[in-house]
């Protein structure tokens, strides 16, 4: 087995509110960054887990996902990278 480690980013879906997102771009406004339209909070996750391959890391984290880190109702979610653990 290797070990991979796996980016997954979760977003809040288009269309929903997204008070934090909304928070940080008053503040950046207030802060005089008056070029930002819009800013969404979401989260990264980095897990490191084993696998005979890079594609069944991948299915695993895909299985973690649904299953648990994102809220199928509210977020989405993407796997960014499945790379090698150093």
């Amino acid at each position: 087995m290797t070990r991979y480690v796996g980016r997954v980013r979760v977003m809040p879906r288009q269309g929903l509110l997204d008070p934090q997102g909304t928070a940080v771009e008053h503040a950046l406004e207030a802060l005089g960054f008056h070029q930002v339209a819009r800013v969404r909070v979401g989260r990264t996750l980095e897990i490191a887990l084993e696998g005979g391959s890079e594609g069944e890391a991948r299915v695993k984290l895909e299985e973690m996902c649904a299953k648990l880190i994102a809220n199928p109702v509210t977020e989405d979610y993407s796997i960014d990278a499945v790379d090698v653990a150093p």
